[in-house]
């Protein structure tokens, strides 16, 4: 048996998610080889365009990254202060998803 992948949402996610009464932390199953961050945002109802960053076991990736049982994510939408984004690497992640949200 693996481990579930604990997905956060921060900021307007997480208002999101509590305002359709769903938990801002959920523990999700994940096969074995991975799925996409895009389509974890999807399974969870989140809006794709108001993500600008997928931290994944500490380290900031665009959507496409695949997600593995056990990870640790956060999902992060725009909004972080532009010298912070640069830093965490937000506006890289941004540039290599092909999202522009960089």
């Amino acid at each position: 048996m693996t481990e579930p992948a604990t997905i956060r949402m921060f900021g307007l996610l997480h208002g999101l998610r509590s305002d359709r009464g769903l938990p801002s932390v959920v523990s999700l199953d994940v096969p074995e080889e991975g799925i996409t961050a895009r389509q974890v945002a999807l399974d969870l109802d989140l809006p794709v365009a108001d993500i600008e960053g997928v931290f994944c076991n500490h380290i900031v990736y665009g959507l496409e990254h695949r997600i593995r049982p056990g990870d640790r994510v956060a999902f992060v939408p725009p909004g972080t202060p532009g010298p912070h984004r640069f830093m965490l690497g937000l506006y890289r992640a941004g540039k290599e998803d092909g999202s522009g949200s960089g």
